[in-house]
């Protein structure tokens, strides 16, 4: 009989589980999750301008990585970049032009008309190789190459 009630009590006591403690490096999400300030990195410019190479050296990002690129034209010919692959393996948070925030569902291509600069804060999301090039162009300084691991 003694055992059946010791093991009664035991089973009464209440149970304490001590979840290992995240290591406290750069991997762990804040509250935020993804969006946490620790998850974001800035990428080099994009400069558009005729004749000039897109950026200095090949994107390696990570998947599930928030990314923030700025993106200038100079206004010396109307320039663009389409990627509608890339923008398909990313999700886009924000792209701000001139303080104007837009939250778009997607997107294939931008275009600058004039001199100007946009912001692309997006999430990488599906592994793979992609480019990014301007529109009819064949140079390899008017492309960028990409690869999300």
């Amino acid at each position: 009989m003694k055992p059946l009630i010791l093991a009664a009590l035991l089973a009464a006591l209440p149970v304490v589980v001590h979840a290992e403690a995240e290591d406290d490096d750069d991997t762990a999400l804040g509250a935020a999750g993804l969006m946490s300030k620790g998850n974001k990195s800035e990428l080099p410019p994009i400069l558009l301008s005729a004749g000039t190479p897109l950026t200095d050296a090949p994107w390696k990002l990570k998947s599930g990585h928030y990314y923030e690129v700025e993106i200038e034209a100079d206004g010396s010919q109307e320039l663009g970049l389409v990627a509608p692959e890339f923008f398909r393996a990313i999700w886009i948070d924000e792209i701000v032009i001139e303080g104007l925030e837009v939250r778009p569902l997607g997107l294939d291509s931008v275009e600058f008309d004039e001199a100007g600069t946009m912001e692309i804060g997006f999430i990488a999301v599906k592994p793979g190789s992609y480019v990014m090039r301007v529109p009819g162009t064949k140079g390899d300084t008017q492309k960028l190459d990409i690869v999300i691991e």
